[in-house]
């Protein structure tokens, strides 16, 4: 039965060359218990009791893989988590793409939130922007993730009292309504972010961007992986652009172009082209 499931040495290399071939996700014996555990609960929902025969739907059903995928990755994530970059956003970064780059013409700024989860990243950023962007000024927020199930979460906006926690008082009054069993999004914030799935080991198509938030992502990629996905990121920036990654991730040794940026606030990167 499901429950009995267990990925003998030769099932654990095949599922982690398919999963690091379709996502650049990768397993290590070190954290093969996390796949194990996350195999054997998708088996049991499925209920199909091979390992091999759910190796063969996965590898068919492009559907099934990306469920498979959702089910493998950890989502973990709040409202304004490290404040500290969201201030040197507000500080450092915006008062640079308005006064220095744009040359004080009044346009659109464009974000990426990269493994959005279930929206608190994007939203934060929906809310700093609208509060601190004069008013000529817009924004753009795409919000991507591979987990379905948490761009569902994301796109109603729905947080229950439990999930608030971090969000300043008047941004709450400003840009939720209570209801029952928590908090929902104002209609007018939501319309500002578009929420789309999207695979890192893919090129977005996305270009010109002036702001990338893709934290606490690629300490799920290998070394060669988080070179490609930060040099995709590099080629959907704008010449003069800001890259946020995780505060205890490091582009530190990795073949990139980005300079690193120090900043009275935070660390992040910069394209200087």
């Amino acid at each position: 039965m499901a429950e009995g499931v267990f990925l003998n040495d030769a099932d654990f290399e095949m599922y982690r060359a398919f999963i690091y071939a379709e996502s650049g996700i990768t397993f290590t014996p070190t954290n093969r218990s996390i796949l194990e555990s996350r195999l054997k609960e998708r088996l049991r929902e499925k209920k199909i009791e091979s390992v091999r025969s759910y190796f063969d739907d996965i590898k068919k059903d492009k559907e099934e893989l990306k469920g498979f995928l959702d089910s493998i990755t950890t989502n973990l994530t709040r409202f304004f988590r490290n404040q500290a970059q969201f201030d040197a956003l507000e500080k450092h970064v915006i008062p640079e793409l308005i006064n220095n780059i744009r040359k004080s013409t009044p346009g659109t700024i464009r974000i990426w939130s990269a493994g959005c989860s279930t929206g608190e990243e994007p939203y934060t950023l929906a809310m700093l922007l609208t509060e601190v962007l004069p008013p000529a000024w817009k924004f753009e927020i795409l919000a991507s993730d591979i987990s379905l199930k948490c761009l569902m979460t994301a796109k109603e906006g729905f947080y229950a009292e439990s999930r608030i926690v971090g969000i300043p008082d008047n941004y709450l009054a400003k840009y939720f309504d209570k209801v029952e069993g928590g908090y929902k999004i104002h209609a007018s914030l939501q319309s500002k972010i578009k929420f789309d799935y999207h695979n890192l080991k893919n090129d977005s198509g996305q270009r010109n961007l002036d702001v990338v938030f893709c934290r606490n992502v690629i300490i799920y990629f290998d070394e060669a992986a988080q070179t490609a996905v930060i040099n995709r990121f590099w080629d959907s920036m704008a010449a003069k652009s800001f890259l946020f990654i995780g505060h205890s991730e490091s582009l530190f040794g990795m073949n990139t172009k980005f300079e690193f940026l120090k900043t009275e606030w935070a660390t992040l990167y910069r394209k200087n082209t």
